[in-house]
């Protein structure tokens, strides 16, 4: 990774394919600029304009400026041709050169589903959410969650994946240090903090135009082997997502909600058409992905279990028969126990992710 590498992405009139095919005839960005325009013309396919303006390396210095950045910021710069770029990535026909990334590199190589969704989540999408990465979590000895770190489905996957002890990788669509929504600013220090890792393709120059989610998407379905959508209606950038995942010939997976509601017509219709498997559990997803076939490395270790809970804990769960919201109340006749023995109980199966507390005093089993 260098300077070269920075300025091919830096260059107007080159998008991402066009790099891409560039770097397939000449082999680096090093090679692209060594070549006279003649060459880049004849070889490369380029109009003989564009070729002369990179014969001339009119964009080497902003790209010096760009490198002087991320040192300054503590961010590393990935070209596609280093060896710790995600691999998966590269297969993509409009992959992009240049990934901008804080956090552990190594979890872009991890074995990464994506999972995206609607922002407006119910609660059904967030039981989803978390059921789907717990039993990934137990199931997957190197699983990494990806998504896009906006609000509903993907922040929920992330802090699911934080839970259970899962690497997670949020992709962004703004200059790094930088996190948006600045809402969850929280979130990608702790992501940061159990070494996931965040990633941009954007550099610090880039302006905010709206283009850049629909960038962003593509770096979500191209880093994982499969995408997952939890919730989403017809015209939605996780629709968007599993349409590029498709375009790049990976798995897509729906998780099915009811006809009635907007936020499932979009999961239904993937299903309903034959475009997406339907999951409704981890081992759906380990299946589709053909996971239930992958023998781990010699000496390779299954991923430790979430901290268990206490006995008492464990007994009150025990009383979550059914899918249903239950109050206090009803958990206090069961147990004969009062609010303030249950509520420490209530407290630890909560922050043990085993129970979600709901609106007017009700708990619901995860």
């Amino acid at each position: 990774m260098n300077v070269n590498d920075i300025a091919l992405t830096l260059e107007s009139g080159i998008g991402a394919r066009t790099a891409a095919q560039l770097l397939a005839r000449f082999g680096t960005a090093d090679a692209i600029y060594a070549a006279s325009a003649a060459d880049l013309a004849a070889k490369g396919g380029l109009r003989e304009t564009l070729a002369r303006q990179i014969s001339r390396k009119e964009f080497h210095r902003q790209a010096e400026a760009e490198l002087t950045y991320t040192r300054r910021h503590e961010i590393a710069a990935m070209a596609s041709t280093d060896p710790d770029y995600p691999p998966l990535l590269r297969e993509m026909g409009d992959y992009p050169h240049v990934l901008y990334l804080r956090g552990e590199a190594e979890a872009l190589r991890m074995r990464c589903v994506s999972m995206v969704g609607t922002r407006k989540i119910s609660t059904y999408g967030q039981t989803m959410c978390d059921r789907l990465v717990r039993q990934l979590a137990e199931r997957v000895p190197d699983l990494c969650i990806v998504s896009g770190l906006a609000f509903g489905i993907d922040v929920h996957c992330h802090r699911a994946a934080l839970r259970y002890g899962v690497p997670t990788v949020a992709v962004l669509a703004n200059t790094l240090p930088d996190v948006t929504p600045a809402q969850h600013a929280d979130v990608a220090r702790d992501i940061l903090r159990h070494g996931g890792a965040i990633v941009s393709e954007c550099h610090s120059n880039s302006k905010q135009t709206g283009d850049f989610y629909l960038q962003r998407n593509r770096i979500i379905a191209g880093l994982a082997e499969g995408t997952v959508v939890v919730e989403a209606p017809h015209k939605s950038g996780a629709i968007a997502t599993a349409e590029l995942a498709l375009g790049y010939d990976r798995t897509v997976m729906a998780v099915p909600g009811r006809a009635t509601d907007e936020v499932a017509f979009g999961t239904n219709s993937l299903i309903k058409s034959e475009r997406a498997a339907m999951v409704c559990s981890g081992e759906d997803i380990v299946r589709a992905l053909a996971w239930d076939l992958y023998v781990p490395e010699v000496g390779e270790k299954p991923r430790p279990a979430p901290a268990g809970i206490s006995a008492d804990a464990e007994g009150l769960l025990g009383c979550f028969v059914s899918g249903d919201a239950t109050s206090v109340d009803a958990l206090g006749e069961l147990t004969a126990l009062g609010h303030t023995a249950l509520a420490p109980l209530l407290l630890e199966l909560e922050f043990a992710g085993r129970v979600r507390r709901l609106p007017g005093g009700m708990y619901e089993r995860i």
